[in-house]
This record gives structure tokens, sequence and C-alpha cells, in this order.
């Protein structure tokens, strides 16, 4: 697939993200001030979605959902924002007008590895996800069947950080549900 040509004013990598989702489809976000391209996801990339939402939804307290496709906005810089597989924040965000949430209200993102992620990307994310405050951090990488939880963001990391593989569970920290299953999450195919 061609992308078009595309002549960006300096300082306006927004309009040119959403030029790109608009005439490839591809989910486009701007990471520390790169665009970052992504296909729409595989049905294994989906499915690990579902079952973990399914998993957490009904355990949420009262005043937290999961969200899917929710951008969040880097404080410090107008035009870099995330979009991760799954964002649990406050259920307001039912009401809001805006596009971008808070980093800061983001009790959980989760991502979901691609196939064709490369370590550097996906270091880059967390970093991003750290230096904007998101409170926790889970990577889920069906390539590998193994999973990273990061928590405690403090000076541009994440202090916390619990790796394990699937059939493990995952504590997450308050108010999250706790423990998470993992034995379900399906795998990649070579």
């Amino acid at each position: 697939m061609a992308l078009p040509t595309l002549h960006p004013r300096p300082g306006n990598l927004r309009e040119v993200a959403e030029s790109i989702e608009a005439s490839t489809g591809l989910q486009v976000e701007i990471i520390g001030g790169s665009l970052v391209m992504s296909p729409t996801p595989r049905g294994k990339h989906a499915g690990t979605i579902r079952r973990l939402r399914v998993q957490i939804e009904p355990l949420l307290p009262p005043d937290l959902a999961p969200y899917e496709v929710s951008s969040i906005a880097l404080p410090d810089d107008e035009d870099d924002y995330a979009t991760p597989d799954l964002t649990v924040l406050p259920v307001d965000w039912d009401e809001d007008d805006s596009w971008l949430a808070d980093p800061r209200d983001v009790a959980l993102a989760v991502e979901v590895i691609s196939q064709s992620e490369t370590s550097r990307s996906i270091s880059g994310k967390n970093d991003w996800y750290a230096r904007s405050g998101v409170g926790a951090l889970l990577v889920l990488d069906p390539r590998s069947g193994r999973w990273s939880l990061f928590t405690r963001p403090k000076d541009g990391e994440y202090r916390g950080r619990v790796h394990g593989v699937y059939g493990e569970e995952i504590e997450l920290p308050s108010p999250l549900p706790s423990p998470v299953g993992t034995d379900a999450l399906p795998l990649y195919g070579s």
C-alpha cells in the first residue's frame, strides 16, 4: 500500500498522523516526535485484548472501565500521543468530548506486541508511557508467550518491573482486579 505524499508544516505532526489514518486505515501514533504506524491487529492480537478485557471488566471498581482505541496525550508535547490496545480509565471518559485522555487518569495501559514489532520500538513506547506518568503498563507478547508489568513511574522510568510467562498470573496494582490469568492468551503462529 502506497502512503500519500504529505508536506507537513513544521510542528504539525498530528495533522500528518490524522491524514495517514484517514487515507490508509493504519493506526498512527506520535511517540517521541516520530510517527509510528501499525496495521489493523490480527485475530490473535485482537483476541488477546478481548480475553483480557472480559476477564478484568466485571471486577473493576465502579468508577473505572476498560476502553479500546482511546489515545493518551504526552503532557509536555502537544503533538505526542499513544493509543494503547486497552486503557483502563475513569468511567467519566464515557462522557468526555476530548479525544486524548490525560495520562494521569490512566490506571492501566495494555500493549499487545505485534509480530513485526522491534525491541527498539517496544522499549521506546515503554519509556514514553513512563514519561507520561501512566500508572501501570502491561505488555503482552504473543510471539514468545511472555508478559511484563511496569509500575511506579518516576523521573521518566518505571521503578517497578515484573516479568513472567503465559500461564502465570499477573498481580496488578490496586485498585485493578488481581490476579489476572494468562493461561488462555493465544500465541502467534510461526
